[in-house]
């Protein structure tokens, strides 16, 4: 209840991010990742460092999808004075994106080894990277209608995840 109630500050807090911070998809991470912390403690009663762990990998996966899909509306933000990963990354995001998912996938893999999960659940951290480095092998950030396809090609890569850690799960 009480990670219920803390999640409103930040859900309340993101749509005003653009207008403060370079950093919005920091925020967005915030507010859209709250449910990895929310279903750990619902299902187990509290929170774990797996939890927290996983909350900031989240985190750096938001970042860096979501400013891929910022990268489509990079000049109305100049225009409008509002502000994004994409405008900050620029020309460099691709390596931007390398650290992000970079640190996406260890901390998911310090997550899983924190929880003792399995196997399969890493042979689908290494199918997400396999995604992830497609992702910014073929990204043209000029491209906007790219920009969309790979932003939305980030549900298949939560879809690989989520296979790998369903597959980790001993049946007994």
């Amino acid at each position: 209840i009480v990670l219920g109630i803390a999640s409103l500050a930040v859900v309340a807090l993101y749509p005003f991010a653009k207008r403060f911070t370079d950093w919005p998809q920091f925020f967005l991470g915030l507010a859209f990742s709250w449910g990895a912390l929310m279903g750990w403690a619902a299902a187990f009663g509290n929170l774990s460092l797996a939890a927290v762990v996983m909350y900031v990998a989240a985190i750096a996966w938001t970042i860096g999808y979501d400013s891929i899909y910022a990268h489509q509306d990079r000049e109305d933000d100049a225009l409008i004075g509002v502000r994004s990963t994409a405008r900050l990354f620029g020309e460099n995001t691709a390596n931007w994106l390398i650290g992000l998912y970079g640190l996406t996938l260890a901390l998911l893999a310090v997550s899983y080894a924190l929880a003792h999960l399995g196997l399969a659940a890493y042979l689908g951290l290494v199918a997400a990277g396999i995604a992830f480095v497609w992702q910014i092998k073929v990204l043209d950030i000029d491209d906007t209608a790219q920009c969309l396809k790979l932003f939305r090609f980030n549900h298949i890569v939560g879809a690989i995840i989520f296979a790998g850690l369903l597959a980790a799960i001993p049946f007994a």
